[in-house]
C-alpha cells in the first residue's frame, strides 16, 4: 500500500511527462546495476564524476549494453578523491553536464529495478541532480547487495555474540568467488556487484 502511495504520489509531482516512462512495469528478471565515483560523501554538496551502469537479465550480464558517463565538472576535485578514483579535472572536460547525463541515464535505466553495493549513497548523489529538475527522486525498486549476502550467509544461531558479520565489499568477493577487479572505478565496482548479484541469485534459488 505504501509503495504504490509513494508511486502515485511521484506521478503526480514529475514535472516532466516525458518521464513517465519510469512508472511503466518491468520485468522481474531485469535489473540494473550501478555505481558512481564522486567528489566527496555528502550527497548535499559533493558532485558526481563518473557514473557506469550495466543491464542484468536473468542471470545474464549485459556487458554489451553498459552506460559509461563522465560528468564534467564546475569546480576543481579535491586533491583527496582524486587520489581514489584517478579522475582528474582534465580526465572529464569532454564529459556531459549534469542534466545531459542524467537524460541518458534515465533513459537507459527506465523502470527496471536497481541493485548496488551501499546503493543508498549513489541513488542519493543521482536525486540530488534529478530532484530539482523533475520534482522526483528515483521511484525505481531498489535492492542493495548486502541483502542478498545477508539472507544468504548470516545466521544468527550460529554465530557468537562478539562476532561481527563482515558486509565489506571484499569480504562478499571472497565469500561468493568473484574475481576483484581494479577499484573505484565505476565501470569495474558496477561490474563486481553485477557478478555477485548473479551468483548470490543463483544460490537463493537453489536453496
Amino acid at each position: 500500500m505504501l509503495k504504490k502511495f509513494q508511486q502515485a504520489w511521484s506521478k503526480r509531482n514529475l514535472k516532466d511527462p516525458a518521464y513517465q516512462f519510469l512508472f511503466e512495469p518491468s520485468p522481474d528478471d531485469d535489473w540494473v546495476c550501478f555505481d558512481c565515483e564522486t567528489t566527496g560523501l555528502d550527497p548535499k554538496k559533493d558532485k558526481i564524476i563518473s557514473l557506469s551502469a550495466i543491464k542484468i537479465r536473468g542471470t545474464e550480464i549485459l556487458t554489451s549494453e553498459s552506460l559509461n558517463l563522465k560528468f564534467k565538472q564546475d569546480k576543481s576535485i579535491n586533491p583527496d578523491s582524486i587520489v581514489i578514483h584517478r579522475l582528474r579535472n582534465m580526465d572529464v572536460e569532454a564529459g556531459l553536464n549534469e542534466l545531459e547525463a542524467m537524460q541518458q541515464f534515465l533513459n537507459f535505466v527506465g523502470s527496471r529495478r536497481l541493485i548496488g553495493y551501499y546503493l543508498e549513497f549513489d541513488v542519493a548523489m543521482v536525486n540530488s541532480v534529478i530532484k530539482p529538475w523533475l520534482g522526483i527522486a528515483l521511484p525505481n525498486q531498489q535492492t542493495d547487495i548486502s541483502t542478498f549476502y545477508t539472507k544468504l550467509f548470516y545466521n544468527p544461531l550460529l554465530k557468537a555474540e562478539h562476532e561481527v558479520f563482515d558486509l565489506s565489499f571484499n569480504a562478499m568477493l571472497k565469500k561468493c568467488d568473484v574475481p576483484k577487479l581494479s577499484a573505484h572505478d565505476a565501470f569495474n565496482d558496477a561490474l563486481m556487484t553485477a557478478m555477485l548479484c548473479v551468483k548470490m541469485q543463483t544460490l537463493i534459488n537453489k536453496s
